[in-house]
């Protein structure tokens, strides 16, 4: 089997532009440069063709034409894999980004997306009507990725992770096929599909279970880079409701305009807080993040919760040059909070903040073995993210990442979320699933036996 594939020669690209009815954008095109894009700049890759699927059809036709080529196949959908496996060199890249229609369905409380969607399309038709589900933190982030990966949120705590919301998918398999799963229809497909990544084929379109969430109190509180406000978020988490949904931010002030100056750059901790309990208790919640320790600077107001999806947009824009690594822990050990508290300190950039986000009240639910998300004992999984603006920055900032990872290893669980894995994270993805691997690897074997869909964190047939 072929790495990369030679460039579409002028018949193949003729055929495959027959085949769809989106457009195919190949070198020597005027938007080549911009069709190849991603959100992570380190991945500057050439694809051979960029397919930009208008429908299901030409999904399925992109799948066969890669299939019966052998062509490296990358599937995007948002573009924010940070590993890069939204696109490749000399393959196809079958680019979801125009298939964007979204059904919400008020009385059963669903709703329907296509797999191009991102956050902020489907949190915007589903807050006209007063529902939400889990979904991330930026809202240019594509709904497939993350919620294949398992999908942590502002609403974990209390709706579970994204993948626990799916109820079913229309997903395209490597022999071409369109299949409906669900409980009822191809339920271990939907299994696998929910936390097993991309490995089982591309999906067509989601569809989630919501909740009624409309305005929420949300927004960010900043403290000293302190440990003991550290010590006193895990108690808070342990002991609050699961309606509060409760980011831990360690790194450098950014520079908002609630943050006193002498704070920006300077090594601080926040919580970004997600309340979506009634209004009449947010002077509680005010109060209860107040106590963790000196607050330095707070922006906690009521707002509508697509508006909370939307507060580390401006400061991470696609372009910037990003590397990962990620990891699980139960508890949040002292350790542990020593080494962030010393990471932090020296974070290379503002951007470069780390993120750990608790995954305990629903998430904690739903048994190891219920989907392919396996940490279910886990409380909290955390992002080493240094982001930068250059190619040479961004790779000495992998030594700061790699050592703190090192720091943290004793204090964490074997494998990690497979959304914050680094493409160098490979050999982790047995530990990743624990004893859900062996039936993904199965159902790997049965619907891509020739591992078309390898462009992620791989599960091998």
């Amino acid at each position: 089997m072929t790495t990369y594939a030679a460039p579409l020669d002028d018949q193949q690209t003729r055929r495959l532009r027959e085949a769809v009815h989106g457009d195919v954008v190949t070198p020597g095109d005027p938007d080549y440069d911009e069709a190849r894009k991603v959100y992570n700049a380190m991945h500057d890759k050439r694809p051979a063709a960029v397919v930009r699927a208008a429908d299901a059809g030409d999904v399925i036709a992109t799948v066969g034409f890669a299939r019966e080529r052998d062509l490296l196949l990358a599937v995007r959908g948002g573009s924010h894999s940070v590993s890069g496996y939204g696109t490749c060199d000399g393959g196809l890249v079958l680019d979801l980004g125009r298939m964007r229609g979204i059904r919400v369905d008020p009385q059963a409380r669903t709703v329907r997306a296509q797999g191009g969607c991102t956050w902020a399309d489907l949190d915007h038709a589903t807050h006209a009507f007063g529902l939400a589900t889990t979904g991330g933190v930026v809202s240019s982030t594509g709904i497939g990725g993350l919620t294949t990966g398992g999908g942590m949120g502002h609403l974990s705590r209390r709706c579970g992770l994204a993948c626990d919301n799916l109820v079913s998918v229309d997903l395209v398999t490597a022999d071409g096929s369109l299949l409906t799963c669900s409980r009822e229809q191809n339920a271990d497909l939907l299994w696998a599909v929910r936390g097993g990544g991309g490995n089982f084929g591309v999906v067509e379109s989601f569809e989630y279970r919501l909740h009624p969430v409309a305005d929420v109190l949300g927004g960010p509180t900043f403290y000293p880079l302190d440990g003991d406000v550290m010590r006193a978020y895990r108690e808070m988490i342990a002991e609050s409701d699961d309606r509060l949904g409760a980011l831990l931010v360690v790194g450098l002030g950014p520079p908002a305009p609630f943050l006193p100056e002498r704070w920006h750059g300077r090594p601080l901790c926040g919580v970004v807080a997600c309340w979506s309990g009634p209004q009449e208790e947010d002077d509680r919640v005010r109060a209860r993040l107040g106590g963790l320790g000196p607050v330095v600077g707070q922006y906690l107001e009521r707002m509508p919760y697509p508006a909370i999806n939307t507060l580390f947009d401006e400061m991470l824009p696609a372009g910037l040059f990003h590397y990962w690594k990620g990891v699980f822990h139960k508890g949040l050990p002292d350790g542990a909070i020593a080494a962030y508290a010393e990471y932090g300190a020296t974070a290379p950039t503002i951007q470069s903040a780390t993120v750990v986000f608790p995954i305990d009240g629903a998430c904690h639910r739903v048994g190891p073995e219920e989907s392919a998300f396996a940490y279910r004992d886990a409380d909290f999984s955390s992002a080493l993210s240094p982001a930068l603006t250059s190619r040479a920055e961004c790779e000495a900032a992998m030594g700061w990442a790699r050592d703190f990872h090192a720091a943290l290893e004793p204090y964490s669980e074997d494998g990690a979320y497979v959304n914050f894995m680094g493409p160098d994270d490979q050999d982790r993805v047995r530990s990743n699933y624990r004893q859900n691997y062996d039936r993904l690897a199965a159902l790997k074997r049965r619907f891509d036996p020739g591992n078309l869909f390898r462009l992620n964190h791989n599960i091998e047939p």
